[in-house]
């Protein structure tokens, strides 16, 4: 294959690969926030059962304080029970008790089924933090696989942009003009290969006599669809 066009495939390289680092330089950040969101949103719905033992402590502290407040009333009110007068006072505060006794019963009924759901989502609690540690260990994996190729970005760079450099001055004022306006016209992509007659830039078939030329001639041919320049290659032989 003709020096010129080894020249232009090697710069075709370089520019392909500088456009393919500018845009992991803007979705890895991208690929990294939404994996933070998706992330934030699974440990949500993991910890479902920790918020839900948390609710039912919550409730039973708030059950045993009633319970201590009743049975401290209860207390009083017996103790204030040796001094009542009279019947009618005294009745009442027999009622007031009765009725703190029932009350206190009810509420260590209700401790007694919060802690048995409690006893029960522990378990799932305890699983769901096995879970949770193995998902957030790989999520970190994954993380740090993406971070080190965003810090590995300017490094490449800085190489790809080096070579381009030097491959640029060895590409005459004029071919390397060239190619840089049909590069820009065609998303970036100014040499384009071509095998078994079609185009692999417009994916369009070229006129059988300029695939013949193509393989036998020494000068750069444009392709008359996408008006890149072209260059036999046996993909066979490649792969």
């Amino acid at each position: 294959m003709k020096e010129k066009l080894l020249l232009l495939i090697s710069l075709q390289e370089c520019d392909s690969q500088l456009v393919k680092l500018s845009l992991k330089k803007v979705k890895l950040p991208e690929k990294i926030c939404k994996m933070e969101d998706d992330f934030r949103l699974y440990k949500e719905s993991v910890e479902q059962n920790k918020r839900k033992y948390e609710e039912l402590k919550a409730q039973r502290t708030e059950c045993e304080a009633t319970v201590k407040k009743l049975s401290d009333g209860m207390i009083k009110t017996r103790e204030r029970l040796l001094e009542v007068k009279n019947n009618k006072e005294y009745q009442a505060m027999l009622k007031e008790i009765e009725t703190s006794e029932k009350t206190r019963g009810d509420v260590e009924s209700r401790i007694i089924v919060l802690m048995d759901e409690m006893d029960k989502l522990i378990v799932l609690v305890k699983k769901d933090e096995e879970t949770l540690k193995q998902a957030e260990s790989n999520h970190e994996k994954e993380k740090k696989i993406i971070e080190d190729d965003l810090n590995a970005i300017e490094a490449d760079t800085v190489t790809w942009t080096e070579k381009r450099a030097v491959l640029a001055k060895s590409v005459s004022a004029d071919l390397l003009a060239r190619y840089e306006r049909i590069r820009k016209r065609n998303n970036g992509i100014g040499v384009i290969p071509v095998w078994k007659a079609v185009c692999k830039g417009c994916h369009m078939n070229i006129p059988p006599q300029l695939y013949n030329e193509l393989q036998r001639s020494d000068e750069l041919l444009t392709c008359p669809n996408c008006n890149r320049i072209m260059y036999f290659q046996n993909q066979e032989e490649s792969s």
